[in-house]
């Protein structure tokens, strides 16, 4: 489908990688001690549910986690952007992704947009943006990471359940549906174009209740917290 039609699209991708929570960890923060970023692959399919993949862990409940925050995805360009200017490897599961995609947009997915994934019945869509937190900040052991990931934009993207299934690395992505008003990931984050901002708060059925509120920031032109 395109993103002006809503009529079935080709575009396809492919899943990565399947992380799930390797181990707690401290945050090295004082607002929430422990974290679960550090995420890793498996090799088995993992079922995933309403609230996200069987065997994960949310620590930071407040802002991670969810229905509409179920499952993270991060595409491989953007982790192999940032890996190229880091000079280091950072592995999969290192941005605390649930999912590493190859060959679909995640940060500049439509908000709204769905996936069919493998054969197992398994049905996401797409709610928002990653805001990057302290945690991460700590966890990348990179100076100054938080404003240099905002900065960025490349934020990947929180996905919902409406199709519960499992996934395994290998597996498909189909889009099956794309919003007509077609507000990517990144304009949402970064507060580009408001006029189609204010277009998705009058036509996209149940929002995240945190995008909502940051959509109508945006379409007021008032600033929105990157850092928690």
């Amino acid at each position: 489908m395109n993103a002006t039609s809503g009529e079935p699209a080709n575009t396809t991708g492919l899943v990565r990688s399947v992380c799930v929570l390797h181990a707690v960890r401290d945050s090295g923060t004082r607002r929430v001690p422990i974290t679960g970023i550090d995420k890793r692959p498996v090799d088995e399919a993992v079922h995933v549910g309403v609230l996200g993949l069987t065997g994960d862990r949310q620590c930071d409940t407040e802002h991670h986690g969810g229905r509409f925050k179920a499952v993270y995805v991060y595409g491989d360009d953007e982790a192999q952007r940032w890996a190229t200017e880091l000079g280091r490897e950072l592995p999969d599961g290192w941005f605390g992704e649930n999912l590493r995609l190859c060959g679909i947009a995640t940060t500049d997915a439509v908000i709204g947009e769905r996936w069919r994934v493998g054969d197992g019945g398994l049905v996401l869509e797409v709610t928002g943006p990653r805001t990057p937190c302290g945690t991460f900040g700590v966890w990348s052991g990179e100076p100054g990471w938080v404003r240099r990931f905002a900065a960025r934009g490349d934020t990947g993207a929180y996905l919902k359940v409406l199709a519960e299934g499992p996934v395994r690395a290998g597996d498909r992505i189909v889009v099956e549906h794309v919003p007509e008003h077609g507000v990517t990931v990144r304009d949402l984050f970064t507060g580009r174009d408001p006029e189609r901002i204010a277009v998705m708060l009058e036509q996209q059925d149940d929002l995240s209740p945190s995008v909502a509120d940051k959509a109508r920031r945006r379409v007021a032109g008032q600033k929105v917290k990157v850092e928690y």
